[in-house]
């Protein structure tokens, strides 16, 4: 039936994600996504469809306490109940590794007498039906001491704080002052002091950002098989194979190789499938069972069974002379990491080095740190550390430029970075940095026509009220609505940093098929939606030469490609497959040669190029089909490929090279407001972005408007309510908003392409970037139109009514 699969058995080569094409898009053309038409109608197979004959359903117990020791768990009921096949908790567990995680293992695979946050899992079922595992689940009987909850930066750092990991034994722990402090990165460049002293204006400002959830529409699921050599083949929507196989095989007792894993269709990811959810539960059970193991998260599970992105309170200065040259920038962002570390290590290091923004600024002290709480841990999100960062540094812009009476997209130009300015962390910026270009671009694209009312029209007349503040509720017919328009522009690093060995592999083939050349690309880059595959295949297409390309499902049988964040897969898988496609090219050229070379003087060219289908000269010459070179012969090459290095942040003064390329994006917002009502309709949110190299431009632009709608979700919707219980308020879509269609507004883009020399093609990371300044430039032109501070985000009704 469409949209399910069933699971290859062991030795079966699964089907292709994508299949061979004649579409001759290569780099630089907006290739189509080979996956979107069955996307879109209903064809894919995403990791929830998957099925086996005789396969088990896994449920998981989650604690219902935020903080609490386990006195007992009494799993005899649930054991005794029909189609029951398996109950595990902690003590069931292999004995060796039992803990996980991806830069501290303090995660532990079932709660081990204690749990340490609302939702943590408890025991897992395997059961013939999901709703008998579910069941069973609910029969499970589990005595809970409630312990005092560390719910916030007062709780978890105050003299006699309750310590959510008393027994830490990471290598940071002895880097913090406080055992509740997941990492600490202070950076310290310049005499904040003197800077200070020079400033005609200083102004203040504390921020607070919401817990924000992926929201990813595919619920986290799997499908774990057994295998007659005692391994497991596990078929699972994740971002990054390579580290779940190395956090799922110490747990297993099994070596590498006994598990295996090969990506299923993922149905987004954004960050939240960065950590393991059921990987490690699926394979237990399958492996004590005997049998396969299917477990397919629920809404409200799912929102239990990811990290989320870091809640933050952010303590701004900034000084400014009266030509509007700022002086100085001292600031101390606090991030809520929850109770577990998961990347928070990394999402401060971004935090902390980006958190001066694009702007430069010789004179400054800043500190962030990550905090253990008894809070849902939170890890991985688009943006990673540098929204929270933006969203306070952009706020300060706006209030400086006030303070000094000039225009706030002037300001920004005067005190924008350039290629050659020195980052915090003394690291030069070293390729293009068009941040003023990109504001002039922005402001200059036309407005929005202004609505009727606002012209001297009878307010409501001939309104559609899907174009007011409140939309199809009608709540408003635009009596009392103002406009305002805002600005804001943000930096973001891209790849791994901080020293990470930051590769990918990839595996080329080119052979004959039918007469034509066929290239198959391999690699273990998880598509979570991004377009991987389709570039992968524009690179094959443009440096082979061939029409024809097919996209091998990725899997642990190539080397690592690294995650799938960052945005770095174009740049370090796409660097990849240009690699080993040249050693691929190399070797046709050498087996042309030797087959054909004495025929003609040409074949002794060093500039031979695979062009249509042919080999040619430099000047477009066809010396001879590729078919007719590899004739039965298969070509295939394996390479990888890093980006330069970067060196750890020193962890005193937090100097150090610690990124390897930055991107920036600026964006204009212009919202309606009814502030009686406290409602907002953003009607336009236009983008200027470097792309350095756009290899599939309707991509590229893709990309943009999906990071925009995703800053404008935090700017006026989306936030995890969590209470100071650590209890969760709103684990569900009912009560968790993202925008809609509805809410979405229209999203001109501007793309620019200044190429970076050290980056394949010159491509510079996409993803990320418009996340970052859309919400503060909503946020911003919600201020304009009700002249209210607005500090905190989302910005909610309350805030504007004041009620």
């Amino acid at each position: 039936m469409a949209g399910v699969t069933r699971a290859p058995t062991r030795g079966e080569t699964p089907p292709s994600l994508t299949q061979g094409s004649d579409t001759k898009g290569g780099v630089g053309e907006s290739t189509p996504r080979p996956d979107g038409t069955l996307k879109v109608t209903g064809e894919f197979a995403y990791s929830s469809d998957l099925w086996r004959e005789d396969m088990l359903w896994g449920h998981t117990l989650r604690s219902p306490h935020a903080h609490a020791e386990i006195r007992s768990v009494d799993t005899s009921e649930a054991l005794a109940q029909p189609g029951v096949h398996a109950v595990m908790t902690y003590d069931d567990l292999p004995a060796g590794v039992k803990r996980y995680g991806l830069e501290y293992r303090d995660t532990p695979v079932l709660a081990d007498g204690r749990v340490r946050h609302h939702g943590e899992p408890v025991a897992i079922v395997a059961a013939d039906h999901p709703e008998t595992a579910r069941r069973a689940a609910g029969k499970i009987r589990v005595e809970y001491a409630p312990l005092p909850v560390v719910h916030d930066e007062a709780t978890a750092l105050a003299e006699d704080a309750v310590l959510v990991h008393p027994h830490r034994d990471d290598e940071h722990a002895a880097h913090v002052p406080h055992p509740n402090i997941v990492h600490r990165q202070p950076i310290v460049r310049g005499d904040v002091a003197a800077a200070r002293a020079r400033a005609h204006v200083v102004v203040t400002g504390e921020y607070e950002i919401g817990m924000q959830d992926q929201a990813f529409l595919g619920p986290e699921s799997g499908l774990a098989v057994p295998a007659e050599d005692g391994g497991v083949d596990l078929y699972v929507a994740t971002q990054w194979l390579h580290t779940d196989l190395r956090q799922i095989a110490p747990v297993l007792g099994l070596p590498e190789d006994k598990v295996r894993m090969t990506l299923s269709g993922v149905g987004g990811a954004f960050g939240g499938r960065e950590d393991l959810s059921m990987q490690i539960h699926g394979c237990l059970l399958a492996l004590r069972t005997g049998r396969p193991i299917k477990i397919v998260y629920d809404r409200f599970e799912s929102f239990f069974g990811h990290v989320h992105r870091h809640p933050a309170t952010l303590r701004y200065e900034h000084g400014a002379t009266r030509d509007g040259r700022i002086t100085h920038m001292t600031c101390r962002i606090v991030l809520d990491g929850g109770a577990y570390a998961s990347a928070s290590p990394a999402v401060v290091g971004n935090a902390s080095s980006l958190s001066v923004g694009p702007y430069a600024v010789d004179d400054v002290e800043i500190e962030a740190l990550a905090l253990y709480t008894n809070n849902p841990p939170c890890g991985a999100m688009r943006g990673f550390g540098a929204v929270q960062a933006c969203f306070a540094y952009e706020s300060q812009m706006d209030k400086l430029a006030a303070e000094l009476g000039m225009d706030p997209v002037e300001f920004r130009r005067i005190n924008a970075m350039s290629q050659g300015t020195l980052m915090p962390t003394g690291q030069e910026v070293d390729s293009p940095a068009p941040v003023a270009e990109l504001l002039r671009r922005v402001k200059a694209m036309p407005l929005p026509p202004e609505r009727q009312w606002e012209s001297g029209g009878t307010a409501g007349t001939s309104v559609d009220v899907r174009a007011l503040p409140g939309g199809l509720s009608n709540t408003t017919h635009g009596e009392g609505v103002r406009r305002g328009v805002g600005y804001a522009v943000g930096i973001k690093n891209v790849g791994f940093s901080e020293g990470f060995d930051d590769y990918s592999t990839a595996r080329v083939r080119l052979s004959v098929v039918g007469g034509e050349p066929v290239a198959m690309v391999r690699t273990a880059m998880a598509e979570v939606g991004q377009g991987g595959v389709t570039v992968h295949a524009q690179i094959a297409r443009t440096e082979l030469g061939v029409a024809k390309v097919t996209i091998h499902p990725a899997d642990t049988q190539v080397g690592s490609a690294g995650s799938t964040s960052a945005s770095r897969q174009t740049y370090v898988t796409g660097g990849a497959v240009r690699h080993a496609c040249e050693a691929v090219r190399e070797a046709v050229l050498e087996l042309g040669h030797a087959k054909l070379g004495t025929y003609h003087p040409a074949w002794a060219n060093a500039e031979l190029l695979l062009e249509g289908g042919n080999v040619v000269t430099d000047v477009g010459e066809v010396l001879a089909s590729i078919a007719d070179v590899l004739e039965d012969e298969v070509v295939e090459r394996e390479a990888e490929w890093r980006h330069r290095p970067t060196e750890p942040f020193d962890l005193k003064t937090g100097q150090g090279q610690g990124h390897v390329q930055y991107s920036f994006a600026a964006h204009r917002a212009v919202v309606e407001v009814d502030a009686e009502l406290g409602l907002v309709k953003v009607v336009e949110l236009a983008c200027a972005q470097d792309v350095g190299k756009a290899l599939n431009p309707q991509s590229v632009v893709g990309q943009i408007q999906g990071g925009t709608v995703q800053g404008l979700g935090l700017a006026v919707m989306e936030e995890i309510v969590v209470g100071t219980d650590g209890r969760v308020r709103n684990p569900s879509f009912t009560d968790y908003l993202i925008p809609t269609i509805l809410d979405t507004p229209a999203i001109p883009v501007d793309v620019l392409e200044l190429a970076d020399p050290n980056a394949p093609y010159g491509l510079r990371g996409v993803g990320e970037a418009p996340t970052l300044s859309s919400t503060p430039a909503v946020v911003s032109a919600i201020r304009a139109a009700t002249g209210l501070a607005l500090e905190r985000v989302p910005v909610r009704p309350e805030h504007l009514t004041g009620t």
